[in-house]
C-alpha cells in the first residue's frame, strides 16, 4: 500500500549526505542500496571515526552492546504514552520561517500537545529554537531528522562488524544518541525522538538495538516510530516482537476520490490493534486532514469520523497528517490541510480544534487508562474485509437501527466487570439511529459520558436510544451487578 509519508523521505537523506545522494525509500529491505554513492561511503567513515573519538569522550565502552538487554519502561512512565491526558499530536508543523510564538500558540488552542518535527527542520538550532517555542506555548516535541538520531537509526545500521557497509557500531551509536541526548536534553518541551517513519521489516533488527540504546542513554524520552500501511499482520506482529517498541503507531489514509473508502482500513485497523494487545502497549495512527494522490479532502464529519472509528479500535493517540500544507514541488498532489501553504486557516482547522477541545481530549482520558476488550460492526451488511459482526454478549442482548461500530472496554483491574462500550457511526455522511439493549440479568447501571461536564448520565437499564451525527460517537458505561 502506498503511502504519502514516503513524500518527504527523499529530503531527510538529503539533509545528510547532499542533494546528490541515493535517496531511502520508507520500505527499505535490509541492507542499504548497493547503489550508494562512494560520496556516501565516505560520508559513512567520516561519520563512524568522529563517533567513536564523541563514544571516548563519554565514556562509552565498546565492550558494551547496543543490542544488550536495556530495562523496558512503562508506556506510563514515557512522555505522552504516560499520564491521564490522551496525546493529540500533528506532523508537518510550520515551516522553521513560520516557527513563531503566535503560530505555535495557534496549535496549541487547537488542542495538540505535541508537534513531530518536520517541514524543512533539520538544523539543530532550528530544533532548539522550537523546542523553546514548544516549551513556551506547553507543547512537547518529538524531534525528526536530527543528524545524529538519523545516522544511528535510518542512514546506517547498527553492527558489531565494523567490514559491514553504511554501517555504525553500536557504540558508535551511542555516541550519536548521546550527542542528540546533551544538546536537546534541557528542554523540558523534548518528548523523544522520532527514529525512523515507515522501516520495512528488515530494518527491524537495528531498530532494536536504536531502541536499546534510547533506553539506556535516556529511559526518560520516547523512542518513536511509525509503521506504514500493510494487510499483512506479521509485519506488526514482528515489531512488536523483535523491536519491543514503547508504542506502536501506523498510518493509512480511508478517504479516497470520488467518495470511496479504502476496503482495508478495518482491516488494518484490527491487525494493529492485534499487535498492540499482543505487546501490551499503546496504538496510535495518524488520521488524513488533506487530499491527495487518489485521495479526496476530509469534511469535518469524515475528519471527526476517522478519529471515533480509531477510538473504537483501541487507539490510544491520535496524531493529524498533515498539519501545515505541504508545498507542491514535494510531488503527491497535496491539497490544502489544517494550515496553507502560506499560512492561512482552513476550515479543517476549525473542525480539528472542535473535535480535539470539545470531545477528543475528554473522551480519550476516559479511554486511555482502559484496555480494548472487542471491536464488532453492528448492522452492517455486508461486513467489511477484517471486520467481526455483533453477536449477544452477556451485557448487551442487542443492537438495532442503523450500522455503528462498538468497541468494548475493560478495566485493567482484573476484578471489575464494569465494561465501556464507544458506539461510532458507521457512516461519516448520514445520521445513525440505533438502540443498544442491555442485560438486565447483568447490568445495574447505565450511564453516557458527557464531555462538557467530564461527567457521567445516568440513563434507566433497558433499551438506550443512540443518535448519531454523521462521524460521532459516544461513550456508555456499564456497571455489572
Amino acid at each position: 500500500m502506498d503511502s504519502p509519508h514516503r513524500a518527504f523521505a527523499p529530503s531527510r537523506r538529503t539533509l545528510l549526505f547532499g542533494a546528490g545522494a541515493t535517496a531511502l525509500t520508507a520500505a527499505s529491505a535490509s541492507a542499504l542500496p548497493a547503489s550508494a554513492t562512494a560520496a556516501s561511503a565516505t560520508a559513512a567513515s567520516a561519520t563512524a571515526a568522529s563517533a567513536t573519538a564523541g563514544s571516548a569522550a563519554t565514556g562509552g565502552s565498546a565492550a558494551v552492546s547496543a543490542s544488550a538487554s536495556a530495562a523496558i519502561p512503562s508506556p506510563d512512565d514515557l512522555p505522552l504514552t504516560g499520564g491521564p491526558e490522551f496525546p493529540v499530536g500533528l506532523f508537518w508543523p510550520p515551516h522553521p520561517y513560520a516557527s513563531t510564538a503566535e503560530r505555535f500558540t495557534e496549535i496549541k488552542d487547537a488542542g495538540f500537545d505535541f508537534v513531530i518535527s518536520g517541514n524543512y527542520a533539520g538544523d539543530g538550532n532550528i530544533f532548539q529554537y522550537q523546542l523553546d517555542l514548544a516549551r513556551t506555548a506547553g507543547l512537547q516535541l518529538l524531534i525528526s531528522d536530527d543528524i545524529q538520531i538519523r545516522n544511528m537509526s535510518r542512514w546506517f545500521s547498527i553492527s558489531d562488524n565494523t567490514a559491514d557497509f553504511l554501517s555504525v557500531t553500536p557504540d558508535e551509536a551511542r555516541a550519536l544518541y548521546t550527542r542528540a541526548r546533551d544538546a536537546y536534553g534541557p528542554f523540558s518541551s523534548l518528548a523523544g525522538f522520532n527514529l525512523y517513519d515507515e522501516p520495512g521489516a528488515g530494518w527491524f533488527a537495528t531498530l532494536a538495538k536504536a531502541v536499546a540504546i534510547s533506553r539506556e542513554l535516556a529511559p526518560q524520552l520516547l523512542p518513536y516510530i511509525n509503521l506504514f500501511p500493510s494487510d499483512d499482520a506479521a509485519y506488526y506482529r514482528s515489531f512488536v516482537d523483535v523491536v519491543k517498541p514503547s508504542l506502536i503507531s501506523f498510518d493509512r489514509y480511508p478517504l479516497l476520490s470520488e467518495g470511496r473508502e479504502d476496503a482495508n482500513y478495518f482491516h488494518n485497523w484490527a491487525i494493529v490493534r492485534d499487535a498492540a494487545l499482543h505487546g501490551d502497549i499503546p496504538s496510535w495512527v495518524f488520521i488524513q486532514t488533506l487530499a491527495y494522490n487518489g485521495h479526496r479532502e476530509p469534511t469535518a464529519a469524515e475528519l471527526l469520523w476517522q478519529v471515533n472509528i480509531s477510538l473504537a479500535y483501541g487507539a490510544k493517540g491520535i496524531q493529524y497528517f498533515t498539519y501545515w500544507t505541504p508545498e507542491a514541488a514535494r510531488g503527491e498532489g497535496f491539497g490544502p490541510a489544517l494550515i496553507t501553504v502560506d499560512g492561512r486557516r482552513t476550515p479543517r482547522y476549525a473542525a480539528a480544534r472542535k473535535i480535539n477541545t470539545t470531545w477528543l481530549h475528554q473522551v480519550g482520558r476516559e479511554l486511555k487508562p482502559l484496555v480494548s476488550e472487542t471491536v464488532v460492526h453492528a448492522n452492517e451488511t455486508p461486513l467489511p474485509n477484517g471486520t467481526v459482526g455483533f453477536t449477544p454478549t452477556n451485557l448487551v442482548t442487542g443492537v438495532t437501527g442503523n450500522p455503528v461500530v462498538i468497541g468494548t472496554f475493560r478495566s485493567r483491574d482484573a476484578a471489575s466487570t464494569d465494561r465501556w462500550l464507544l458506539v461510532a457511526n458507521r457512516s461519516h455522511s448520514a445520521r445513525s439511529r440505533a438502540v443498544i439493549t442491555p442485560n438486565p440479568q447483568t447490568v445495574g447501571a447505565v450511564a453516557t459520558f458527557e464531555p462538557a461536564t467530564h461527567s457521567y448520565t445516568p440513563r434507566p437499564v433497558g433499551p438506550t436510544p443512540v443518535d448519531l451525527e454523521p462521524g460521532a460517537a459516544t461513550l456508555i458505561e456499564l456497571t455489572a451487578k
